[in-house]
């Protein structure tokens, strides 16, 4: 089976914002953390279980860090879709409880 990833609209709202407060201070760390992102999916593509589970938040739901972030996502059959990301000090309870 071949597995892809896709971006929700929410996580792409996120890593906008994200960038935009990167893009007032640091380039060089957005274009780092951009790329970090990338590499990172593609990771979960491969081994999509590797994140920590969150089935007490919401069943299925899954985490990665990312420098200080946290990639929120879920796994379908052939998708591992990036719902989220998140500063990694949110309360991801309620942030995400309900979804």
């Amino acid at each position: 089976m071949t597995r892809r990833y896709c971006i929700a609209v929410s996580a792409s709202k996120d890593l906008n914002e994200i960038s935009e407060y990167f893009m007032s201070r640091n380039v060089e760390s957005r274009e780092r953390l951009i790329t970090e992102f990338n590499r990172k999916c593609q990771n979960l593509v491969q081994f999509p279980n590797i994140g920590r589970s969150y089935d007490h938040i919401s069943p299925g739901l899954r985490g990665m860090p990312l420098q200080g972030y946290m990639i929120i996502y879920e796994i379908t059959d052939d998708t591992v879709t990036i719902l989220h990301v998140v500063s990694g000090r949110q309360d991801l309870e309620t942030l995400l409880g309900d979804r």
